[in-house]
């Protein structure tokens, strides 16, 4: 089969699944009530004894690379739910690559990261966050939490092709979504974890993109978050798109594994 002819055939798959939402309206809200949620959770509830207006500032940052890492899951639902329904086994009978299937799918979720940084940004402008330097840093900063996001949806993809049906696909999203986001920077500072959990959260990948996209928002720690001085932290930006291109690299790769695997029977 033609590589030219996969972006094409992907672009087809991922309007297929963007129209496919009108049909769960359920997922494409909880996509975008969750950041905001978790927003007004933690600058309400929490934000008052970690900093107050600058902690919400400083809060943004976490939040936006906690969401597009959440979106993940719905790559996994997504392809579990093809799975599920034979529909993958229809698009095995089309004269299309198979890397298409996969690639549509993220680049569906990528669009659906987009909207969600917009819902996301208009809260944050709400609750005070603010963007204190140019144009072209804070386009930097979206870019950057886009490519976290693709990186992101490429790790779904293989937990949906490895899950044989959707409830696992769903069970193992809460196993490895909730410890990758908060064992990180993205809501409070590294220097109060115990030594190991300490290094682990300096070199996750998504305290990296919260540091470097703080830094490019110009948003600053309050006062009693310290930034600590390991490597990660400060070549932060870096560090960050090094990430997000080993993620996407190593989870492309585990993910057509399998996905070849599955079409073969």
């Amino acid at each position: 089969m033609p590589l030219n002819r996969v972006p094409r055939d992907a672009s087809v798959i991922a309007w297929r699944n963007l129209l496919n939402l009108r049909r769960t309206p359920g997922s494409v809200i909880a996509a975008l009530v969750q950041p905001v949620m978790f927003v007004l959770l933690l600058a309400y509830v929490f934000g008052g004894s970690l900093g107050g207006a600058e902690y919400r500032t400083f809060l943004m940052g976490g939040i936006f690379a906690q969401a597009v890492t959440f979106n993940a899951a719905f790559t996994a639902l997504g392809l579990a739910s093809d799975m599920d329904k034979g529909i993958i086994d229809r698009f095995r009978s089309l004269p299309m690559p198979r890397t298409a299937v996969i690639l549509g799918r993220t680049l569906s979720d990528l669009i659906m990261n987009v909207v969600t940084l917009a819902v996301t940004s208009v809260c944050g402008l709400l609750v005070g966050w603010r963007v204190a330097t140019s144009v072209g840093q804070t386009l930097l900063a979206y870019l950057l939490i886009l490519l976290f996001a693709f990186a992101m949806s490429w790790v779904g993809a293989a937990v949906g092709l490895m899950a044989r049906s959707v409830e696992v696909a769903q069970s193992a999203g809460l196993i490895w979504l909730f410890p990758v986001t908060f064992v990180s920077s993205a809501f409070v500072s590294t220097s109060g974890m115990p030594g190991p959990l300490r290094t682990v959260a300096e070199w996750n990948p998504v305290s990296a993109t919260a540091t470097a996209v703080r830094r490019l928002f110009g948003n600053p720690a309050p006062g009693g978050v310290t930034a600590g001085d390991a490597w990660p932290v400060v070549h932060a930006l870096p560090y960050a798109l090094l990430c997000a291109c080993a993620i996407t690299a190593t989870f492309m790769a585990v993910a057509l594994r399998r996905f070849r695997h599955v079409v073969a029977g």
